[in-house]
C-alpha cells in the first residue's frame, strides 16, 4: 500500500509558524577509519563535505557544523527547516554515504522553535510601563510601547525562524523544569512564573552583543523539555552567562540540566582537516 506525504491540511510545519530543529552529534570510529586506505579515507572526507554543504540543493534552510571539544563527540550539526523530514534527511544522507561506516551517532535532540508564553504581549508590556509610573496616553507611555512593539516583531521572527549569529563559539544543553514537591514549576501560578522568567530574561540581556541564545521546545518530541543553544563571541562568555543565570530563582530552584556540548563553528572542509580524516 502506498503512503503519500501529508497534504496541506496535514502540514508538518509547526502551527505557530516556527521550524523543526535537530541537534545531531557524531564521533568517528577510529578503528574503522584506520582500516581504510588513502583513497577510502578521501572518499569519506568528500562524502562529509558534500553532505554538509549548506548551499547544496538538498540542504535545509539552516545547517551549521561545529567541532566539539571533549570526548562526547567529534562534531555536531544544528539543522533547521519547516519540514522535519528535510531536517532528518541530513542525518540519513550522512549515514548512507561513504562516511556512514566510520560514523557513530553519539547524541541528538529533536525540537521545534516557538514564541515563549513568557514573552510579554504589547498589552502586557503597556501594563508594566503603567505600573512603573507612565500613564497610558502620555508621550512617555506611547513612546515606550511603540518601541517595544517594533522590537517585538523582530524578536519573535528570530525565535521562530532564526538566523545563525556570526559567533564561532557555541554550546548546547537540554533542560527540564522540576516537578518535585515544593518545587513544581507546572503547579506554580502563571503570575509567579512570569515574574521568575522576567528576572531570568534580564540576566541574559546583560550579555547582549556577546552571547546569542535560542530556546527550542522538545516537549512531546524528546526526553528533555527544552534545548538551549548559546553562541558566544568568546567561549568565556558562555561560561559567564550560564554561571550568572544559575543564580536566578527560575534556574536555581526549578531547573534540571542534561549534558553540555561545547563546540566551535566551522565548515565541513575545516572539520575534515581538524579531525584528521585523511591523515
Amino acid at each position: 500500500m502506498q503512503h503519500d506525504r501529508p497534504s496541506s491540511e496535514q502540514s508538518l510545519t509547526p502551527a505557530g509558524g516556527g521550524w523543526h530543529c535537530s541537534h545531531l552529534y557524531y564521533s568517528f570510529d577510529r578503528s574503522a577509519l584506520a582500516g581504510l586506505d588513502g583513497a577510502g579515507r578521501q572518499q569519506v572526507a568528500d562524502a562529509l563535505i558534500a553532505a554538509l554543504d549548506p548551499d547544496s540543493d538538498e540542504a535545509p534552510l539552516r545547517l551549521q557544523t561545529s567541532i566539539v571539544s571533549g570526548h562526547k563527540a567529534d562534531f555536531g550539526l544544528m539543522v533547521m527547516d519547516p519540514d522535519p523530514l528535510k531536517v532528518d534527511s541530513v542525518h540519513q544522507r550522512l549515514m548512507a554515504s561513504a562516511a556512514g561506516p566510520v560514523l557513530r551517532p553519539s547524541y541528538s535532540f529533536v525540537s521545534v522553535t516557538e514564541i515563549s508564553e513568557y514573552v510579554p504581549s504589547i498589552e502586557d508590556y503597556g501594563k508594566r510601563v503603567a505600573a512603573e509610573g507612565d500613564e497610558p496616553g502620555t508621550p512617555a507611555y506611547e513612546a515606550k510601547v511603540k518601541a517595544y512593539a517594533a522590537r517585538l516583531e523582530g524578536m519573535n521572527r528570530q525565535r521562530l525562524t532564526p538566523e545563525f549569529p556570526p559567533y564561532q563559539s557555541c554550546c548546547f544543553y537540554p533542560m527540564n523544569k522540576k516537578r518535585e514537591v515544593g518545587e513544581n514549576w507546572f503547579l506554580t501560578p502563571k503570575e509567579e512564573r512570569n515574574r521568575l522568567m522576567g528576572e531570568h530574561a534580564r540576566s541574559g540581556m546583560a550579555f547582549a552583543g556577546r552571547v546569542s541564545q535560542l530556546i527550542t521546545v522538545g516537549i512531546g518530541l524528546d526526553d528533555w523539555e527544552w534545548g538551549v543553544t548559546l553562541w558566544g563571541s568568546n567561549p568565556e562568555y558562555l561560561k559567564d552567562i550560564v554561571y550568572q543565570m544559575r543564580f536566578d530563582e527560575a534556574s536555581a530552584r526549578y531547573a534540571e540540566f542534561g549534558p553540555f556540548l561545547v563546540g566551535y563553528i566551522c565548515d565541513a572542509k575545516h572539520l575534515v582537516e581538524h579531525c584528521r580524516v585523511t591523515a
